[in-house]
């Protein structure tokens, strides 16, 4: 015979309500607009926690979703990097031939419309979990609003106001690719520089994904750097013409 109170919590937890009867008032796999919970501890932390006094936030600029209902402001004028994500995660996480994010602080954010209002999505676990790093989306209309990692967020331009503005856009200029060799657009002549994985990680490659210089294992970021640099400083001396060419290369 079924045990009618496993039942009624499997109801419950169906619905969205608590033991006690109350209502998460949350859509499928959303935050909720519950705060008093152990689980709910996020929304008191950057990036999440919300800036009661906005006078001591100076906005440059704001942000949000396709339906309106989760808005942000950022503080910062111009990201720690911006990058492009060539990855096959990437292209079908968005739906896009890539990604295109831009590094920022978590305390760089500040939601003023629809904390309650995302989802997550930890891609490694394939889970709707709030575990880093992991996805963060609108819950109503599922734009995707941000990657958050353990100690940054990576913000997706597409949804800052006034993008379509060159002086805007201009600020949030991309400065490498990654997984290059994964991309499903060609990126010929546009100057910046490619990986074949992560930045400072991997190989650099051409617009072609040929390799460039090749990355050894076990090395760190700051000598693949001076390797990379050294590639480009001996191009000026050895093939004149070709640096000229590549003599705006962001590096």
């Amino acid at each position: 015979m079924p045990n009618k109170h496993n039942n009624k919590e499997a109801v419950n937890e169906h619905i969205g309500k608590d033991q006690s009867g109350a209502a998460d008032e949350a859509h499928q796999f959303q935050a909720g607009n519950r705060s008093d919970r152990k689980e709910d501890e996020w929304k008191h932390r950057a990036p999440y926690k919300i800036h009661d006094d906005d006078s001591k936030f100076p906005a440059k600029w704001k942000g949000g979703c396709h339906c309106g209902k989760v808005k942000y402001e950022l503080s910062r004028e111009k990201p720690l990097a911006s990058k492009r994500c060539h990855c096959h995660t990437c292209q079908r996480l968005h739906g896009a031939p890539f990604q295109w994010a831009c590094i920022f602080h978590k305390d760089d954010i500040n939601f003023v419309n629809g904390i309650h209002d995302i989802g997550w999505y930890d891609p490694s676990g394939k889970s709707n979990t709030h575990h880093l790093p992991c996805k963060v989306s609108c819950a109503f209309c599922r734009t995707p609003i941000m990657d958050e990692g353990r100690n940054m967020i990576l913000l997706f331009p597409t949804l800052i106001e006034g993008i379509e503005k060159k002086e805007v856009r201009d600020n949030f200029k991309p400065t490498c690719h990654m997984f290059y060799n994964e991309r499903a657009v060609d990126f010929t002549g546009d100057g910046i520089v490619k990986w074949d994985g992560i930045d400072n990680k991997s190989n650099l490659v051409d617009d072609d994904g040929n390799v460039l210089v090749k990355y050894e294992d076990g090395m760190e970021e700051k000598e693949m750097d001076e390797k990379k640099r050294k590639y480009f400083d001996g191009l000026q001396d050895s093939h004149p013409e070709t640096a000229r060419k590549e003599k705006d290369l962001k590096i």
